[in-house]
């Protein structure tokens, strides 16, 4: 989970024209979840999707994942788990 972490961070970081260490440490200020504005996780939400092939699902649970980039993070690992999985 720490790459994907660490792609969301980049991914985020090249968003807000800010160097992803940087980013990192205010984040990481907030909380040990790194909380973020839901919104800039949906601005890469299609980058992430074609990265690793998945597709995040619309749905209750996609939302909550929005908050926080760890929170992000399982639901992409969740989604690349479930890929391997189907046949």
């Amino acid at each position: 989970m720490d790459e994907i972490v660490s792609v969301v961070i980049t991914l985020l970081a090249e968003l807000q024209d800010t160097p992803a260490d940087v980013l990192f440490q205010e984040l990481a200020k907030a909380g040990t979840e790194l909380p973020v504005d839901s919104l800039l996780i949906v601005e890469i939400l299609t980058r992430v999707e074609e990265r690793y092939v998945i597709a995040i699902p619309a749905d209750r649970q996609a939302a909550q994942a929005t908050r926080s980039v760890h929170a992000f993070a399982r639901a992409v690992l969740d989604a690349i788990t479930e890929r391997q999985h189907t046949p």
